[in-house]
């Protein structure tokens, strides 16, 4: 089955500002998140990237900008909303400083499964949306280009996180023992049997993720391994 490349988006002005932005319009990468996107292509090199899938946030759109440029062949970025950042509700433009302060804080850090944003979604709701996003994503990319494909989503951290711990088959409420640094990628091998995390919140190169000779792929001896027993 194919494997998904999580990019969480590059530093965004409301990253350095210590905003939580959620689904406020205009935010932008800065100068630093940039230069991170810029330095995308050159990471991914030698990979073969069937598709390219987003949220529709400006900042994520911009990540992939420089790894489209790179790859003309590469059709433009489809946008889905479901991959999109979480919907904070009240809480959305407000310090970080000032939200941990706020009881549900403590809950969200804590029992994410129970926590709600006023005005906003929950994390559960966010993990179902997110997660079936990918799953169906992965098996149209299956068909359309075959089960060695490899596609690439950019997203949001809390977004990264909650895909993550399903793949890994973790209760919600430990999705915040989870890190993903802006600009990084996340690999993940999807099979008939379950997921298999390659990369996780990854920073450097990753050529070793091309599907190998012979019509094996990236995380293909995780996988004999771990069907047998013997790893």
């Amino acid at each position: 089955m194919p494997t998904l490349l999580l990019v969480r988006h590059g530093r965004s002005t409301a990253n350095s500002a210590g905003i939580l932005a959620g689904w406020t319009p205009g935010i932008d990468l800065d100068e630093t998140g940039r230069a991170q996107a810029a330095a995308l292509p050159g990471r991914l090199a030698g990979l073969p990237i069937a598709r390219l899938v987003s949220s529709p946030l400006e900042r994520c759109r911009q990540t992939l900008e420089p790894l489209r440029a790179a790859r003309p062949e590469l059709a433009e970025p489809e946008p889905d909303e479901r991959l999109g950042e979480c919907h904070y509700g009240e809480w959305t433009g407000r310090p970080l400083s000032e939200l941990a302060q706020e009881p549900l804080w403590r809950t969200v850090q804590d029992h994410a499964s129970a926590a709600a944003f006023p005005g906003g979604e929950s994390l559960r709701a966010l993990s179902h949306r997110t997660v079936d996003a990918v799953r169906e994503w992965n098996d149209k990319i299956a068909v359309d280009h075959g089960p060695d494909a490899l596609w690439v989503a950019a997203t949001h951290g809390d977004v990264i996180k909650a895909i993550v711990a399903d793949a890994l088959g973790l209760h919600l409420d430990h999705f915040q023992r989870i890190s993903v640094e802006p600009c990084s990628v996340t690999a993940i091998r999807y099979t008939p049997h379950r997921p298999y995390l390659l990369r996780l919140g990854d920073t450097g190169d990753l050529g070793a993720l091309a599907p190998r000779p012979h019509g094996r792929s990236a995380g293909d001896d995780a996988v004999v391994g771990g069907e047998t027993g013997t790893a």
